[in-house]
């Protein structure tokens, strides 16, 4: 057996609203985003007892966190692998622009090492994150829960890594903000378990 890992992606920002991506760009939670960590920790509270929260160092992971799980409860670690993908100069563009102008989303996709400018490829983060997860799972016992707080793209990606052992797969995998994900990692595709996706029904009535 495996820990159970809850990976949580963080609360709005204002990047969300307005359709652009940001992803290495720290931008903080809006109201609404504080709001939905709020009622993610007070789900949590009620339903989970967790080992350790492993959040990413960028600002909007980082107070996701201390709402959904206070310090007083369990261990908070940052982890740098935990972080967003960055798309380097092409930052805070909206995606229909990514689209239209750099056909981003394909050309990541035909070559996985490829990186827009001063950027990230998806290899790279795929590797990153699912290094990070495996580390993460491998420092706790089968009976323990651990909550995990990352981003859209980057978890997206691991899943990508960790259930089809590619992360050209990461478009079947959309989260919303502040859904939880289960999952068990025990060591390659056929074997890791997807337990639950992106669920969205702890955020009532922010949802």
């Amino acid at each position: 057996m495996a820990p159970r890992l809850l990976l949580l992606r963080h609360g709005q920002i204002s990047a969300n609203k307005l359709g652009r991506w940001h992803g290495s760009t720290d931008t903080p939670l809006t109201l609404r985003g504080r709001w939905q960590a709020y009622l993610t920790g007070r789900h949590l509270s009620q339903k989970e007892n967790l080992a350790a929260v492993y959040t990413s160092p960028l600002d909007r992971c980082r107070h996701t966190g201390a709402l959904a799980a206070p310090s007083s409860k369990a261990s908070h670690q940052v982890v740098d692998g935990l972080a967003e993908m960055s798309i380097g100069d092409w930052e805070d563009m909206r995606f229909t622009d990514l689209d239209s102008e750099h056909n981003l989303i394909q050309r990541l996709n035909e070559d996985t090492s490829w990186a827009p400018p001063n950027g990230e490829a998806i290899s790279t983060v795929g590797q990153r994150m699912r290094q990070s997860l495996e580390d993460i799972s491998a420092a706790h016992s089968e009976d323990e829960t651990v909550l995990v707080v990352s981003h859209g793209a980057a978890m997206a990606i691991a899943l990508g890594e960790l259930m089809h052992d590619t992360p050209t797969e990461w478009g079947r995998y959309h989260f919303e903000n502040c859904s939880l994900t289960q999952i068990r990692i025990r060591g390659s595709s056929d074997t890791n378990e997807l337990i639950d996706f992106n669920n969205c029904a702890h955020r009532k009535p922010f949802s």
